[in-house]
């Protein structure tokens, strides 16, 4: 399927209300067709794993729909370590955080490694994704829970930051 013929299917699978919500909630995206996660999947599974109409999609970065598919059908085992930093300095919206590390970043080898990179960028959006990186390995067995030195450390370093959400997701 090429780009075009991916944003007709969004455009089929529509929902004005949901799109309205999104829009007044804030969604920072410019066109945003309203399709839930099951749908965008659904698309996705259409057109199969492919790097280079995951990287057209993501450079989408107006459409909502187009964001959210991309990780879902990046092979992971194409996605490279500099790839992933681009991918996740690149974040506009907690959304797509979230979908970018359920659906890609936590099935890529290298995504421990990643946890820590991503920490270090004050960015709150990179941050963010960094504990919702760690959150989605520790409930897959990636990674253990964090013993009591390393919720210190991890609270002492959210504590001087600025991300909210970050320091949320550290209490879960």
């Amino acid at each position: 399927m090429t780009v075009q013929e991916i944003k007709k299917a969004f455009f089929a699978r529509r929902n004005g209300v949901v799109a309205d919500r999104l829009r007044s909630a804030g969604d920072p995206h410019h066109f945003i067709m309203g399709c839930n996660l099951v749908e965008i999947m659904q698309v996705a599974q259409m057109v199969g794993k492919d790097s280079a109409t995951a990287q057209a999609l993501w450079n989408d970065c107006d459409h909502r729909e187009c964001r959210l598919a991309a990780p879902m059908i990046y092979p992971p085992g194409e996605f490279t370590r500099e790839k992933a930093l681009e991918w996740a300095e690149s974040l506009e919206s907690y959304e797509v955080a979230d979908n970018l590390c359920h659906k890609l970043l936590r099935h890529c080898t290298f995504a421990p490694e990643l946890v820590e990179r991503l920490l270090d960028n004050p960015s709150p959006m990179t941050e963010y994704t960094a504990y919702r990186l760690r959150l989605n390995l520790i409930v897959s067995g990636i990674l253990p829970e964090p013993d009591e030195a390393e919720r210190a450390r991890l609270a002492e370093l959210a504590r001087h930051r600025s991300g909210a959400l970050a320091r949320l997701l550290l209490e879960i």
